[in-house]
């Protein structure tokens, strides 16, 4: 896609029928979960790619940047789950050249498109509903990884962790429709 197409995002409202058949507890969490994430991909309809990357207030925040940083939330918490703590490694030892590389998860890159940037999306919620679906336990818990924002010694069932991903999920889907509205007037609801 260049910057002069537009993506023309899915339909206003969000398609669950892809999701696992699943009941109970798992079934609310993967269709909260379903329902924030449209929230946040349906800010990108109609938006060229250039305009994907545009900063539109006073946040360095722009809304490729805002669905790669979810991708990428979405994506560690979920191997946390799995893996624990490896999963995420030890922030408490990363340089200042570490964050300023995790920073460009917060920006549209050149070279990246919106379409690659939802894809990588898609793929992510995929994995993550598939794990949702096979865990043989939600209250498993695994250890924090070690950052100055994590209580020491804490863990988190991986229920936690699923209503932490749609809590970061649903926060930046707010910022994107911000963000959106700043941009062009368009608005998500309302």
């Amino acid at each position: 896609m260049t910057t002069s197409e537009s993506f023309t995002s899915e339909p206003t409202t969000p398609d669950l029928t892809e999701a696992p058949a699943l009941t109970g507890e798992r079934a609310d969490l993967l269709e909260t979960l379903a329902k924030h994430r449209h929230f946040l991909r349906f800010t990108t309809r109609d938006l060229t790619d250039e305009q994907a990357g545009l900063r539109t207030t006073a946040s360095e925040l722009c809304l490729g940047g805002l669905i790669k940083h979810v991708t990428a939330v979405e994506r560690n918490w979920a191997g946390f789950i799995v893996d624990g703590p490896s999963a995420m490694g030890d922030f408490t030892a990363m340089t200042e050249a570490d964050w300023a590389r995790r920073a460009d998860e917060f920006k549209m890159l050149p070279g990246e498109t919106l379409a690659g940037v939802l894809d990588d999306y898609a793929e992510a919620a995929r994995r993550t509903e598939e794990l949702v679906a096979t865990l043989p336990d939600l209250g498993a818990t695994q250890p924090l990884p070690k950052a100055p924002w994590f209580e020491a010694d804490a863990e988190w069932s991986a229920r936690r962790v699923l209503m932490h991903i749609i809590a970061e999920t649903a926060q930046h889907a707010g910022h994107a429709d911000i963000i959106r509205e700043s941009l062009d007037g368009a608005k998500s609801m309302g």
